[in-house]
């Protein structure tokens, strides 16, 4: 297989493995309540420093919640609703997708068009302005988010489908007597799975900075909340005396996204490879 010889495509995967067990076994592996709060144990720094210890091993905020515990259940946050959205934005995307491609006159062409515009602006400002539509808030952002990604799919699913159309199989298809909906479900979406998978992981990554990026501007995951955008605006209050306090979500949230860039850029050019040969 063309993946497995990128090397770094697949320590990136690991990577994504680790966090995908993060998310789905987060509770076992959670050593505190992510909101328990221990007086006594204010912004002890992490198990690294001098004079850090090992029952906060990450360290403790400035309300003495355990960093390990809220990272662990941040990233199951971040991570798991970012998945969820990106199976929702796919879902209809590809259907509004097919809708495009497969027809034809005004109504392919206005649908092309709109989508076009839309996607001409960035992701997480068509999600701020939704979010200031419908209100700032943890819900109100996945739906805002979600409705900002289904535009790439629509696009990538009417690019593909109008490629498919014109080829040798389709052609004999159309001359059997099968309708558009059967060309569709039984010819050309067995055929859309490779770029499916590619475009939900550059979707998946969108995703992750969107929802991070709406909780650090108190528009998503509100406090006390450990998704990491909203641990990373906490963490800059004591950033000076404490820098563990955004280092650490900081750092995760940097290998989440790498990771899955990696994935990503592995399997486009595992695809690539394999169209060429």
């Amino acid at each position: 297989m063309e993946f497995k010889k990128n090397h770094i495509a697949v320590a990136g995967f690991f990577c994504f493995t680790f966090f995908l067990i993060i998310t789905i076994f987060c509770p076992l592996l959670a050593p505190f309540d992510p909101n328990m709060q221990q007086i006594g144990d204010l912004l002890i720094p992490p198990s690294w420093y001098p004079n850090g210890g090992i029952s906060h091993l990450f360290g403790t905020d400035a309300l003495g919640r355990d960093l390990l515990s809220r990272i662990i259940y941040g990233c199951r946050m971040t991570f798991g609703i970012s998945i969820l959205l990106v199976i929702v934005a796919m879902l209809l995307g590809v259907g509004l997708g097919a809708l495009a491609g497969m027809s034809k006159g005004f109504r392919s062409s206005f649908i092309n068009h709109t989508l076009d515009s839309i996607q001409a602006i960035p992701t997480l400002l068509i999600a701020i302005i939704i979010i200031a539509i419908l209100g700032p808030g943890l819900v109100n952002s996945m739906w805002a988010i979600a409705l900002s990604l289904i535009p790439q799919f629509v696009h990538q699913t009417r690019d593909f489908i109008r490629r498919e159309l014109s080829k040798e199989y389709i052609m004999a298809a159309k001359l059997d007597g099968a309708s558009k909906r059967h060309i569709f479900i039984h010819s050309i979406l067995p055929n859309m799975g490779e770029m499916l998978v590619v475009q939900a992981t550059l979707a998946l990554s969108v995703s992750i900075l969107d929802i991070s990026a709406l909780g650090f501007l108190k528009l998503g995951a509100q406090a006390p909340s450990s998704e990491l955008g909203a641990m990373l605006l906490e963490g800059i209050e004591v950033a000076y005396i404490a820098p563990w306090t955004i280092a650490v979500p900081g750092g995760a949230l940097f290998v989440m996204i790498i990771s899955i860039n990696l994935v990503g850029d592995g399997l486009r050019s595992a695809l690539r490879n394999r169209l060429l040969h």
